[in-house]
């Protein structure tokens, strides 16, 4: 007998990924715009190590990531959180809340990235108003998420080898320059902390948890994953790993060549590595890898955000218009309208800064939800072998979720709460008018298909 873990209504789809090739996705959805545009901002609450909140966030979010990895053994879907909210609690309403968060989250980080993508990178190669790049480079996302799924896709596996290479070549020229006498490694161990070493790194920590996050999405592919009770923990903890490790060597490198000061007031930090490493490598094509990868990001992000909001207006949670598919290019465009009008709103009114912690807030709380989903399920078994994360870390993973989200967590002005509140509203709202529409209440609710 199979459980209904394994044996959906509509049958499986297809199980093609092996353990590499989950491997690589984790990767390249971790690597981005956090990376390339904002870990600069690092050097403000803690001087030159960099490198620790980073890695401090690494071991965070590796705690999150066996609580996943546990649920995705029991549970093999594609849902992620959603999914794992509603077999813990069975409340729908707060199933679509978490769902929602998810999807604003992305919208947010998308956001952040466009405001990212004004900056320095693009003064590299031409002088534009910071807004008008913004909003044109929300404008071609857009188009390649609206000409469809598979194209997006087929760009998103291109850039993602880009901002990789970007990255090598930001180590190895870093190396070189460090080999070649340039720099001063020692700044990389002088923590200046203005608001303390714990409250700093705490700080640190939070921001830098923006260039963390994108392994939870690999969640929605256990679905196709081979064997994904054996291969998902182990492809989940080793593209933590090896991004961890880049993340460090790229900030030690870093810091090691650049001014803190000067890495911290960079809207495009990474830049001032290739041109302070005395290697002669072209400023201007380091850029565009630079733009390349935080368009990654992006596209990524309003995927995602899309097609989570089709989802949910075709489970009948949001109303049906956002369910919309256009005739000839088969993609959901009322949802894709939605999703950007939202995100032209954020980058309009927020810095790229505060958008990051706002998509950091969001997820942070979801974080916090999947640890305690993890908790209570271990008191509804499975019949089948699956990994079992040792207590401690979910129990440790809420606890320090919940910290970095807390107003406790220096540099996370009240605005940004402000703005993650009034997203997740705008669910509860939309939530509300479907109900006065169809006049019914939401019973049931399959979060399988809000991600199909």
């Amino acid at each position: 007998m199979v459980d209904d873990a394994h044996a959906p209504e509509g049958g499986e789809l297809h199980r093609a990924i092996g353990g590499r090739m989950l491997i690589v996705f984790i990767v390249g959805d971790i690597l981005g715009a956090g990376i390339y545009g904002l870990v600069g901002k690092l050097s403000g609450q803690v001087g030159g190590m960099v490198w620790l909140p980073l890695a401090i966030g690494f071991a965070i979010a590796a705690l999150t990531g066996a609580s996943y990895a546990e649920l995705v053994g029991k549970y093999p879907r594609a849902a992620g959180a959603a999914l794992y909210t509603h077999r813990a609690f069975g409340r729908p309403f707060i199933t679509f809340l978490v769902a929602f968060a998810v999807m604003m989250s992305g919208v947010a980080s998308a956001s952040a990235a466009a405001v990212l993508f004004g900056g320095k990178y693009l003064q590299e190669l031409v002088a534009a108003p910071e807004m008008i790049a913004a909003f044109g480079f929300l404008a071609a996302i857009t188009l390649v998420n609206f000409i469809g799924i598979s194209e997006s896709i087929k760009v998103n596996f291109v850039l993602t080898l880009v901002e990789v290479l970007g990255l090598v070549v930001v180590m190895t020229l870093g190396v070189i320059g460090l080999i070649r006498g340039n720099g001063e490694p020692a700044r990389a161990f002088v923590l200046d902390a203005p608001d303390g070493a714990f409250l700093g790194v705490l700080g640190a920590t939070a921001l830098g948890f923006y260039a963390l996050i994108g392994f939870e999405d690999s969640v929605n592919l256990a679905e196709e994953c081979e064997e994904p009770s054996r291969t998902f923990p182990i492809a989940l903890f080793t593209g933590i790993a090896i991004t961890g490790v880049i993340y460090v060597i790229v900030s030690f490198v870093a810091v090691a060549l650049v001014d803190p000061k000067v890495f911290a007031s960079s809207s495009g930090p990474l830049l001032e590595v290739v041109k302070a490493a005395g290697v002669s490598f072209p400023p201007w094509l380091f850029a565009v890898i630079a733009l390349l990868a935080i368009g990654n990001t992006a596209l990524i992000n309003m995927m995602m955000a899309s097609r989570l909001m089709y989802g949910m207006a075709n489970e009948n949670i949001v109303p049906k218009v956002f369910a919309r598919v256009h005739a000839r290019r088969r993609t959901p465009w009322v949802a894709i309208v939605f999703t950007v009008a939202i995100s032209g709103i954020l980058i309009a009114s927020g810095t790229a800064e505060d958008l990051a912690k706002t998509t950091v807030l969001l997820l942070l709380v979801v974080f916090a939800v999947v640890n305690v989903c993890v908790l209570v399920m271990r008191r509804r078994p499975v019949p089948h072998p699956h990994f079992r994360t040792p207590t401690w870390a979910p129990v440790i993973g809420l606890a320090t979720t919940l910290l970095l989200a807390s107003p406790l967590t220096p540099g996370r002005p009240l605005r940004v709460y402000a703005i993650a509140g009034i997203l997740v509203g705008v669910g509860a709202v939309l939530w509300g008018i479907n109900r006065l529409l169809t006049g019914r209440r939401v019973t049931e609710l399959d979060p399988e298909k809000l991600v199909k």
